[in-house]
């Protein structure tokens, strides 16, 4: 049982990789080590990517230096064009990159991702993948200046498809992608992750993530270079970016946030309702779970982090990775508790950075069972900072995370209002995801 995979044709496009000095022996694990990793065969490493990004927008090396590194970055927005046309195309070959991941060459670098089972740990997979997806738009807007005047950050987690339950912990990593869309300020990168295994690289996840250029402080937006396809097959890509831009634009306007939910889901939620009335007291107050249910508010996990400067991205806010690893930890966690056996992500989709979070800040993190179908499992996590000496909370992300459990799953109950919109919330993003039993 998996969910539909998209696979794009990112690898038949010319490869333009950034080399490193790095070169590595196979000889340690021959069935789970790349050849494009033996010795002669120079490639860029995972590791390497947040090195090359520090160096491209010149990022202080230290916490006590980034102030000086914030000046020196403001200087350079007079790099930065008044008009999209000032900027010359850019075709999809040209951002498309390769970084390895050697779990299977380098024995010593697996400590970092494993987990307690002997698998590579979801989470870090997360932050890798964030970091390459900023590398391939800087890629995409590579300037002529000894620093890149564009701040890129992650705007959007559009989707995460997941082929394979579990990644293997001693079998080298492959990630490949490139720029398929470009606005304004705006560019959608397609990612593409696979493990080398039996002689061959096997598909392990698809990623689709939204990248926005802002100016060298990330006050306002930035205009970024204009993408041109070639040929048919980057035709249907750039087309299809135009039709996720609607189709994002279409499911704000839709949000419960904004509108009643449609008569199917009203009819849902008033089923429920009567099926867990008391019909002995004959009150719409006195409520009964059902057999094999559970209340939805029993169903939080909650943690809190002290952000500290260690997490912070290249820019000194706190690294949107490792948000996204911290949350989808807290939500299997959740799903682990809930379901009663080690649950395995499914899907990831719809993560928005509303806005980011300052180092030092106090992040509070709540997970919620929100919907349950079968084997499956809907988490929501919701994330917000709290400015320890104005006390003032505000939103940065919503996450949402699809599990499968190794078996069925009790059926999560809303009570009130407020939690029969979470559970058709969660419905609306489970069945977006198109599940195949």
């Amino acid at each position: 049982m998996y969910l539909r995979h998209r696979h794009w044709m990112i690898r038949s496009i010319s490869s333009v990789l950034v080399r490193s000095c790095t070169s590595l022996s196979a000889s340690l694990h021959p069935g789970g080590c790349s050849p494009d990793l033996t010795e002669g065969h120079s490639k860029q490493l995972m590791n390497d990517v947040r090195s090359k990004l520090e160096t491209i927008v010149g990022a202080s090396k230290n916490w006590s230096e980034h102030l000086q590194s914030v000046k020196e970055r403001a200087s350079s927005s007079h790099q930065l064009v008044c008009s999209q046309e000032d900027l010359p195309y850019r075709r999809m070959k040209d951002s498309y990159l390769e970084a390895y991941l050697p779990l299977g060459s380098q024995p010593s670098l697996r400590e970092k991702y494993l987990n307690v089972h002997k698998h590579v740990r979801f989470g870090r997979i997360l932050e890798d993948l964030d970091s390459f997806g900023v590398l391939i738009c800087y890629t995409h807007a590579k300037t002529n200046g000894r620093t890149s005047p564009f701040s890129i950050v992650t705007a959007l987690v559009d989707e995460i498809d997941l082929v394979k339950k579990t990644i293997q912990p001693d079998c080298d990593l492959k990630f490949a992608g490139n720029v398929t869309w470009v606005g304004k300020s705006s560019m959608e990168v397609k990612m593409h992750v696979s493990q080398y295994h039996d002689n061959i690289y096997n598909p392990v996840l698809d990623a689709t993530f939204v990248m926005v250029a802002r100016d060298p402080g990330n006050k306002g937006a930035a205009l970024i270079n204009p993408l041109k396809p070639e040929g048919p097959e980057e035709e249907n890509l750039f087309k299809q970016g135009n039709l996720n831009k609607a189709k994002r634009t279409k499911l704000k306007e839709t949000s419960l946030l904004r509108t009643a939910p449609n008569e199917e889901e009203r009819k849902i939620i008033h089923n429920m309702f009567l099926e867990t009335l008391d019909m002995q007291t004959v009150s719409f107050r006195s409520r009964v779970l059902p057999e094999n249910s559970v209340w939805m508010e029993g169903t939080k996990l909650k943690s809190l982090e002290i952000c500290h400067p260690q997490e912070r991205n290249i820019y000194n806010k706190i690294f949107g990775g490792f948000l996204m690893r911290k949350a989808f930890e807290l939500a299997w966690a959740n799903a682990c508790v809930y379901g009663g056996s080690r649950p395995y992500p499914i899907a990831v989709d719809d993560i928005l950075f509303q806005k980011p979070v300052e180092i030092g800040s106090l992040l509070y993190l709540s997970s919620q069972v929100c919907y349950t179908e079968s084997n499956y499992i809907q988490v929501r996590v919701h994330s917000e900072v709290v400015d320890p000496l104005s006390k003032q909370h505000s939103t940065t992300n919503i996450f949402h995370f699809t599990f499968g459990s190794e078996k069925e799953v009790m059926q999560v109950i809303p009570k009130t209002y407020g939690e029969s919109m979470l559970y058709l919330d969660g419905k609306r993003h489970f069945e977006a995801q198109a599940i195949r039993v």
